[in-house]
């Protein structure tokens, strides 16, 4: 996942400039100590993280807002005639402060936020609401972009800067410049409102998944699980003042780690039930009722812009373009899928029925014995890779290898540059022609004060307009082992790994001109694609040979055991796809309701919504359940969560095109990053494919690969 993005942070300043500017004297109301006062002088304009406290965001955002909000009202106001520069790119280069404060505040937001930042997160949600809309909603400042539009054809602008306009203009519309002045009024009431509900649900899921971690007694309750990481749950424990038992955090999926090797089938069970019941058990953390009123006050304001509801509005701005086209795409899908995990189900009753288990499959089990099937049907399970995957190698000799073998990229690491979290790493990236292109920050472990998932960020965006080259960081939530253990990564996350640094690909190769523009700014259903494309090398032969190698004794990871992992890589197909299209229908069928259409009951809703989608398979929940699905209700996939499957389908399209041309070259890379990866979102995202791949994508290739063409 990309760009998450302080999620209401970003999303409440979606059109102002959130890039980091070039140099400018500091404000003269904002203190000269407050080091968002001026740019970093850092390389790259790199954040201060040394110096930025709590106390320097609140007086930061203020001016920020209060600067801003004096520099649109000065393009609005302008006497002289509209034109491209003193109204478009002032807009682009409006907001430098703001945009300063905002980057740094939602990378501590994400990745290392504590009770002031909290507190804050709620504080500013409705004021950047209030703030943006004011910009979005100014009519003298709308009329200027009109005028320019009406005009567009005899400006003699070049492509990026058409586009801009046009993209311009349209996210004004979208948000209700030509509403009347009532209905702007109750627009900007729908927007501050959400804008709090968001972060309320946001932290009310940190909050959850931290009280809803399994608490056992004795270390015989976590049979299966290693001496290191049972070392671990005995820390966890003794920090929540638990001394002498043990605690398992539950992580941001349904599905739990731990349920993969945990012998007592009653342990199993309570871990899944503390996962599944994040945000719908009653208490302080409690998610239904801020589910219903954001699912309401969504399709109301979808309603107002003159949408049949929440959905409708959403993917009109995305290349699916309508609630039709997903549907089918959903729908299609669901049937084979379940189909699949029906019989993978089906194989895991045999294990179980064969070891005389005396009960039915459930949900606690499949993570446990999907891998005993796995064992016997390929000869290994999971666990025999995870000495290979040592997480340092992985990402020097796996991740950074590939990315010199296809773009010619080199990297180093370098310690002068201050971190928020010791465990964080920062590198160079160095170029093919042997010129600095960007800055990596590698922060790769789970923190109590980190939101859960993985996601990208771009601390700087880059920018020819604003003069800034690319910052980007890649946060994942790997359990940190107890000390002077290995990190031994799971085969999910080492696919993550390579996920997120394809994100992070797509940030550095940014070459535009308008921050606007810059890297992942793209439709929300295309951002998923380029991250997903580098997942392919981490089981490339070449790649997956460097730096598969055994942490103790060096040997590489046996050919059998390779041949056996791409064998299996269909194995467990109908399970995953499954749980993604049980959420991503989840997502649809709240967001596709009007108003008068929202249920009163969140749990039987989504019960219901299930079944009648055909995906209520009791083995196979949903990754998300709505009470903890943060990517569609604070962060910026409400309705788009079918990205994913969506980019897959040019994924496995364009992996078919690496196969075809060679795979691991430069040649190949170079024309990918050419045609695509540099051009953020300055043109049509299907054409961008269309320029790459030489035609659109096909759907045969994903069927084939989810094992859903023989369906």
């Amino acid at each position: 996942m990309t760009r998450p993005q302080l999620m209401i942070i970003a999303a409440s300043l979606a059109v102002a400039n959130f890039a980091f500017a070039a140099p400018a004297p500091a404000s003269a109301a904002l203190d000269a100590a407050n080091p968002f006062a001026k740019i970093s002088t850092l390389p790259f304009n790199y954040p201060a993280f040394d110096k930025i406290k709590n106390e320097h965001f609140a007086p930061a955002f203020a001016e920020g807002m209060r600067q801003h909000a004096a520099e649109i009202e000065a393009i609005a106001n302008n006497r002289k005639a509209a034109t491209f520069e003193n109204t478009i790119v002032a807009m682009e280069r409006s907001g430098k402060l703001l945009a300063r404060t905002g980057g740094a505040f939602g990378i501590f937001a994400g990745g290392n936020t504590n009770d002031t930042i909290k507190g804050l997160e709620r504080e500013l949600a409705p004021k950047l609401a209030v703030h943006r809309d004011a910009m979005l909603l100014n009519q003298k400042l709308f009329d200027r972009i009109e005028t320019l539009y009406a005009k567009r054809a005899k400006l003699g602008l070049d492509a990026e800067s058409a586009f801009l306009l046009e993209r311009y203009r349209k996210d004004f519309v979208r948000a209700g410049a030509k509403l009347n002045a009532a209905d702007k009024d109750k627009l900007k009431g729908y927007n501050a409102e959400l804008a709090s509900l968001q972060t309320t649900f946001s932290q009310n899921v940190l909050s959850e998944a931290n009280a809803a971690a399994l608490v056992v007694d004795t270390r015989a309750e976590l049979a299966g699980m290693s001496d290191a990481a049972i070392v671990v749950a005995a820390d966890v424990a003794k920090k929540r003042g638990l001394e002498g038992k043990f605690a398992i955090p539950v992580t941001n999926t349904t599905g739990q780690a731990p349920l993969s090797v945990l012998t007592n089938r009653s342990v199993r069970e309570r871990l899944l039930a503390a996962s599944l019941a994040r945000g719908s058990r009653g208490g302080e953390f409690d998610n239904t009722g801020v589910v219903l009123k954001i699912a309401t006050l969504r399709a109301q304001r979808a309603e107002l812009l003159g949408y049949a509801n929440h959905a409708a509005y959403m993917l009109e701005d995305q290349t699916a373009k309508d609630t039709g086209a997903v549907n089918k795409l959903l729908g299609e899908l669901a049937k084979p899928a379940v189909a699949n995990a029906r019989k993978e189900a089906a194989d895991i009753q045999k294990v179980i029925d064969a070891e005389k288990g005396g009960f039915q499959l459930a949900a606690h089990d499949w993570a446990f014995y999907s891998d005993k099937v796995r064992a016997e049907r390929f000869n290994f399970d999971q666990s025999q890779l995870r000495p290979y995957f040592e997480l340092n190698n992985v990402l020097t000799n796996g991740v950074f290898y590939a990315a010199g073998k296809v773009y010619g990229l080199t990297f180093k690491e370098r310690k002068d540059l201050p971190v928020y979290d010791p465990d964080m790493r920062v590198f160079d990236v160095i170029d093919a022609n042997g010129k600095p292109l960007a800055i990596f920050v590698a922060d790769f472990y789970a923190r109590g004060n980190k939101r859960g998932g993985a996601w990208a960020n771009a601390y700087v965006p880059q920018s020819q307009l604003m003069g800034t080259r690319p910052v980007i960081g890649n946060h994942l939530n790997i359990p940190k082992p107890a000390a002077g253990e290995p990190t031994l990564l799971t085969y999910d996350e080492l696919r993550t790994l390579f996920h997120e640094f394809g994100h992070a690909l797509h940030g550095m190769f940014s070459d535009v001109k308008y921050p606007r523009f810059a890297g992942t700014g793209v439709p929300r259903d295309f951002v998923e694609f380029p991250s997903q494309v580098n997942e392919m090398w981490a089981v490339w032969p070449e790649v997956l040979g460097n730096y598969a190698k055994h942490y103790k004794t060096g040997e590489p990871m046996p050919k059998e055991l390779l041949d056996k992992v791409i064998a299996s890589k269909q194995f467990n197909e109908g399970y995953r796809t499954t749980e993604y299209l049980a959420s991503s229908i989840l997502d649809q069928r709240w967001h596709q309701l009007s108003a008068a259409q929202i249920p009163t009951d969140v749990v039987a809703f989504e019960a219901a919504a299930l079944k009648d989608a055909g995906v209520d398979f009791a083995p196979v929940p949903p990754r998300y359940r709505t009470t903890y699905f943060s990517h569609v209700f604070s962060g910026g996939y409400s309705a788009g969560y079918y990205g994913y499957l969506w980019s897959e389908k040019l994924d496995a399209d364009t992996v078919e095109w690496f196969n075809e041309n060679g795979g691991l070259s430069r040649k190949n890379g170079d024309h990918f990053r050419k045609t695509l990866l540099s051009k953020g979102g300055t043109l049509d995202a299907m054409q961008m494919y269309r320029n790459f791949r030489g035609r659109d994508a096909k759907i045969e290739p994903l069927l084939e690969r989810r094992g859903l063409n023989a369906k």
